[in-house]
């Protein structure tokens, strides 16, 4: 019997979450069930193998289970991009290996047509607008990123535009920034929006059980999932729960559950949309990887996202969003002076699942348990993508993706406590202060 010893417990305040449309919450597990095929953790990764498994198998049940409500967890707490190209912070032109890199670009192409199909068959809101991004820098640094960048794109062969100081105006309104990469592959959601739909349109062979944390497991010949009000037992799991898969006894001390906080402000007047400028969307994120990303939503509002924090067991932290709002205010103040009485409507924190090495996990962990963890921040395409792959190999499939995916090393051992955390809290401390006024 394997004890959880942490539970998903996110903050209140996610204005993606309390924005989105409203929808019938689904009643927590209770007694005992059995099905087929369990999978816990219902954000872009879960439901995705949930609808894909039961397309593969349409008289299997499927018990699809999340600890919180779908839309409140890390799926619905991200930026809302959902990103094509490769970016490998660990190369000199962040492309590196262009194999590597071309089949990465597939998987979040895979990733983001897929998502795009689920959008327009199931009539999901969530403001989908395929507009590109732009990734600008103020500071010299950030700048030859940006250059270095280009030269991977070039390498890999896509399209880019280069914008300058004076032009950037016209796009996002702030002049701010000295120069900016657009890219034009992106789409820009309302990722709680999005989640929210996607485990609404789920086959009828999927049951969706919300507010039902796992607070035990037995492993065996079939896997009990017990909890407060009773257990599933499954011939078959799958853990789609990022950092809280270590909890359920799978690849403990390798992965990093690393906090990022968000701040969304009120919508513009149209005075206020005059005085700024530009166009009514767009997405804009950092050439430094500690600097800030911004978005201007089709609802008129502005999102900044800066500031991290390394949380052990997984949880939200309120001292953290209160403590980074003051960050999210000087950013938001040096970027839009023309807009001095905007206050933030929303504050809140979302957790990534990390690994050092940057690699995530695609695979078997045990007899009959499977996992797809650590999307390394990119869990709106990779998610996805890996998700819906998941079912297709469990189903027999095979096909490039999927032995690429395969033959990743998984993410690698971290050093112990309480090295980590000394570490890890010295990096992000250090990367935020180096990223210096592209914060």
């Amino acid at each position: 019997m394997t004890k959880i010893t942490s539970l998903p417990a996110d903050d209140a305040t996610c204005g993606w979450y309390h924005l989105s449309k409203g929808r019938k919450v689904q009643p927590p597990h209770l007694g005992n069930t059995s099905a087929r095929w369990a999978i816990v953790g219902a954000g872009f990764t879960g439901v995705a193998v949930a609808r894909q498994l039961a397309l593969n198998f349409p008289n299997d049940h499927i018990a699809l289970i999340e600890a919180q409500e779908v839309g409140l967890g890390s799926s619905g707490r991200n930026a809302g991009f959902a990103i094509d190209l490769p970016h490998d912070i660990g190369a000199d032109d962040y492309i590196g290996d262009i194999g590597i890199a071309k089949t990465t670009m597939k998987l979040n192409l895979f990733g983001q047509n897929s998502l795009k199909e689920l959008v327009d068959q199931f009539n999901i809101d969530c403001q989908m607008k395929h507009c590109g991004k732009y990734q600008a820098a103020v500071e010299p640094r950030g700048i030859a990123v940006l250059d270095a960048y280009r030269n991977g794109l070039d390498k890999l062969g896509q399209p880019y535009a280069v914008i300058d100081a004076d032009e950037l105006p016209e796009h996002i309104g702030t002049r701010f920034y000295r120069k900016a990469l657009f890219t034009p592959g992106t789409s820009l959601i309302q990722p709680s929006a999005l989640v929210k739909g996607l485990a609404d349109s789920l086959p009828a062979n999927v049951t969706l059980y919300e507010n039902t944390p796992i607070t035990d497991v037995e492993y065996g010949d079939k896997v009990v999932l017990s909890h407060r009000n009773g257990s599933i037992t499954a011939n078959s799991l799958v853990l789609s729960n990022n950092a809280f898969g270590m909890h359920f006894g799978f690849l403990k001390g390798r992965m990093l559950p690393v906090f990022t906080y968000g701040s969304l402000t009120r919508p513009m007047s149209e005075d206020e949309q005059n005085a700024l400028g530009g166009k009514p969307f767009w997405g804009t994120i950092p050439a430094d990887p500690f600097g800030t990303t911004v978005r201007r939503t089709p609802d008129n509002r502005l999102l900044i996202r800066n500031s991290f924090s390394f949380n052990p067991d997984g949880k939200s932290n309120n001292k953290y969003a209160a403590r980074f709002v003051k960050q999210h205010r000087e950013s938001f103040e040096r970027r839009f002076p023309m807009l001095p009485n905007m206050n933030f409507e929303y504050t809140w924190g979302g957790a990534l699942a990390l690994s050092r090495n940057h690699e995530g996990y695609f695979g078997k962990l045990a007899s009959n348990v499977y996992g797809v963890l650590c999307c390394n921040g990119l869990g709106v395409t990779r998610g996805t993508a890996t998700g819906k792959l998941m079912a297709d190999w469990l189903a027999g499939q095979e096909n490039e993706l999927i032995d690429f995916l395969l033959k990743s090393p998984g993410p690698c051992a971290n050093p112990p406590q309480p090295l980590l955390s000394m570490g890890v809290n010295l990096n992000l401390k250090w990367g935020q202060y180096k990223a210096g006024i592209e914060a």
